[in-house]
């Protein structure tokens, strides 16, 4: 593992539309050749969203692209993938989902010590217009400050 490069595919949309409430770290269920691709740095979450069925977590609109080198059992590029977390956090997700406005959403995929592919998902709020103006002068007025240090 330690000749392999650091595989970290992020949401970078995500802070942007959203602030965050909670933060995940989540297991995926994954087939065959998807892992291969992921290992390659061929997925992207930009568009992802997670959503309950009946009590497990999907992650829906991921895509890891098609395995190069596979043959016909290659996986499909945009189907649901579960998720796997503990029961306690499921529950805790599952009920604060009931209010209005929140959603789960993924931030950043990696792949753990252990060489499994693992999901930081956040429980999340939408931000207003007004909130995206805002961080977009809050990061502007920190860049010309530090372009005034140099």
């Amino acid at each position: 593992m330690s000749g392999e490069k650091e595989v970290h595919i992020k949401n970078r949309k995500a802070s942007f539309e959203y602030s965050f409430i909670d933060k995940y770290i989540a297991g995926i269920q994954l087939s065959g050749t998807e892992i291969k691709s992921i290992r390659v740095g061929k997925a992207t979450i930009s568009d992802a969203f997670c959503v309950f069925k009946a009590t497990e977590l999907f992650v829906r609109n991921m895509d890891i692209a098609v395995y190069s080198h596979g043959n016909i059992y290659n996986h499909e590029p945009r189907r649901d993938r579960k998720l796997l977390l503990n029961k306690h956090e499921l529950k805790k997700l599952a009920a604060k989902l009931q209010d209005k406005g929140l959603a789960v959403i993924p931030l950043r995929m990696f792949i753990s010590e252990k060489g499994y592919a693992k999901l930081e998902i956040a429980l999340a709020k939408g931000k207003k217009l007004y909130d995206k103006r805002q961080d977009i002068k809050k990061r502007d007025t920190e860049r010309e400050t530090s372009r005034k240090l140099k």
